[in-house]
């Protein structure tokens, strides 16, 4: 199994719109950052983890050919609005792409994206997917999907373990039953937004307690602001912790 980071950014991404900050005006290419998903690859199975407004990008870097699951973490707009992109998959393989999340992602879903769902004109092309509410643990191309849950501010949200794998984003907080279902991870991909306080995802200090209380053998940070310098973060954090980047490949 292979994870990459198909984008690492928040939600407004870096460069930020009109910003002349040092990090937006960087020449590191760590440093830019597309909004926040990342791609399972088992095989020949290609699982997409969130489906970001820069995924058309993103798939076009990664020569991404093939497409056969969406796991969805929650429906805000950083997430969710490149799945209309979806239907360059469904034309390449001749079938619908499914998608998973928890009700109320599927929820939000069907009334971004209206249309898909809507008897709409002939001749018009739309994304051809099939919703599958996540309940609990589930099969998905021979691998085992374990959700669990995490808070984004008020919202319940959701993050996934995929075998020695955890993939989180947009947490602010973790109930302790998830805390346990994490125990023994090789990998724990979890958000970082920036180092002051946030009331919806965690700071800095906030994932690294969470990854203390994890105890990961690696964590990598995404969903990265601009207020953190690629290279200057790597050098402050603690051993077994690192930040992502876009275009990032780990073996899992």
């Amino acid at each position: 199994m292979k994870l990459t980071f198909m984008g690492t950014g928040t939600s407004t991404g870096v460069p930020a719109i009109s910003c002349t900050c040092a990090v937006c005006r960087s020449d590191d290419p760590r440093n830019r950052r597309t909004r926040t998903s990342a791609l399972l690859s088992s095989g020949e199975t290609r699982i997409l983890l969130d489906c970001s407004i820069d995924f058309r990008q993103q798939a076009l870097r990664e020569q991404l050919s093939s497409l056969d699951a969406v796991l969805f973490t929650h429906g805000h707009a950083d997430h969710v609005f490149g799945l209309d992109d979806i239907r360059m998959f469904n034309f390449i393989q001749g079938r619908p792409v499914p998608v998973y999340g928890n009700a109320g992602t599927l929820a939000d879903l069907e009334r971004t994206f209206w249309y898909v769902f809507a008897p709409t004109q002939r001749g018009g092309s739309k994304p051809q997917i099939t919703l599958h509410e996540v309940t609990g643990p589930f099969e998905l191309h021979g691998l085992q999907v374990s959700p669990f849950h995490v808070l984004h501010g008020r919202i319940p949200i959701l993050g996934y373990r995929i075998g020695p794998l955890a993939y989180m984003t947009d947490a602010s907080e973790l109930p302790d039953e998830t805390i346990a279902q994490l125990q023994g991870l090789d990998v724990l991909v979890i958000n970082a937004l920036r180092r002051e306080p946030h009331p919806t995802h965690f700071n800095l200090s906030g994932a690294l307690a969470a990854i203390e209380r994890i105890g990961p053998r690696r964590a990598l940070l995404t969903h990265i602001s601009h207020d953190f310098d690629h290279a200057s973060l790597a050098g402050q954090l603690p051993d077994g912790v690192e930040p992502a980047f876009d275009g990032l490949s780990i073996p899992l």
